[in-house]
């Protein structure tokens, strides 16, 4: 492994925040502008990055988009920070994928939520115990998007190369039956963010990835202590200040029905409202209307007030 495995469970219990992938007005990637937010985010606080993943529009970056983006988080990361590397689609790509990340020393090869309108358990486990046999780091696969058995999501952790699960399904009992269920060396973090950070603390999870963290990072720093010294008051005062824009985020944006629209260019509003860096959005995201350029940054007023009276 590129770390010892007990550093790796103790980045992972911990605040794993996104680096999102600025674009300019050609829809081209800055990557100075990714190093200086990933730089920032170290500043405050963060040691776990997650690069090339979800919320960076992986689904829209070409696979040596992905490296070359892997390559600078690296980069502009020192040696005591740990960075997850988004991996997907088909066996052979996601190997491909995973040989590269290696070689620019991605830590942990974060393997994203199933792209296959049809799925089978068994298929999934053999996918990934056939990742797990290309490189001797760690696997974080990423469970959303599908509904799984308690079973499944057990027998995942006993896969071998498989350190932690990142659970994004909105099912605290199966997550806690799955807990019980599975090895006690795996560490689950919620992959729901803030608003679900108490509740999934309470079943087993020890990490979670940020939501307004990705832009406020001292308030997921701030909410972790709480959960991890047991000061329950605190966790959810801290969990609440972040439900207006979180909410804000699962909006379907205008002209449109699907709920989650607004999520990646409202945290982008959110990094540039912090003085760091968003850009554009690629196709199939769009960018907040005006209407939602204004409501981001009200909420991010609410927000930053509310930081003040609760933190600072």
């Amino acid at each position: 492994m590129s770390k010892v495995a007990a550093d790796i469970k103790t980045r992972l219990r911990g605040v794993a925040v996104g680096l999102l992938t600025p674009f300019d007005d050609d829809r081209s990637i800055e990557h100075d502008k990714l190093t200086e937010n990933a730089k920032s985010l170290y500043d405050e606080g963060i040691r776990t990055f997650l690069v090339a993943a979800n919320i960076s529009e992986y689904h829209s970056l070409s696979q040596d988009e992905r490296i070359e983006i892997a390559t600078t988080g690296v980069d502009a990361l020192p040696d005591d920070a740990l960075v997850l590397g988004g991996v997907g689609g088909s066996t052979a790509d996601a190997t491909e994928l995973i040989r590269a990340y290696d070689q620019v020393g991605v830590d942990v090869m974060m393997i994203m939520p199933p792209d296959h309108t049809y799925l089978h358990e068994q298929g999934l486990l053999q996918y990934y115990s056939k990742l797990g046999e290309a490189t001797d780091r760690p696997l974080v696969p990423y469970v959303r998007g599908f509904d799984p058995s308690i079973q499944y999501l057990a027998d995942l952790t006993h896969l071998e190369n498989v350190i932690g699960i990142k659970y994004a399904i909105e099912d605290p009992v199966k997550l806690g039956a799955a807990v019980e269920k599975g090895a006690d060396d795996v560490v689950w973090i919620n992959g729901l963010a803030e608003p679900y950070a108490l509740s999934y603390w309470m079943e087993g999870v020890e990490g979670f990835s940020a939501g307004v963290s990705n832009f406020r990072p001292e308030v997921g720093l701030e909410l972790f202590d709480a959960l991890a010294e047991e000061d329950w008051e605190r966790a959810r005062k801290l969990r609440d200040i972040c439900l207006p824009y979180q909410r804000f985020r699962s909006e379907t944006g205008s002209d449109n029905t699907l709920p989650g629209a607004n999520s990646v260019a409202a945290i982008k509003a959110g990094l540039e409202l912090a003085g760091l860096h968003g850009g554009n959005v690629r196709e199939p995201i769009v960018q907040l209307n005006e209407r939602d350029k204004q409501r981001a940054e009200e909420l991010y007023l609410q927000l930053d007030d509310e930081i003040s009276q609760l933190i600072n």
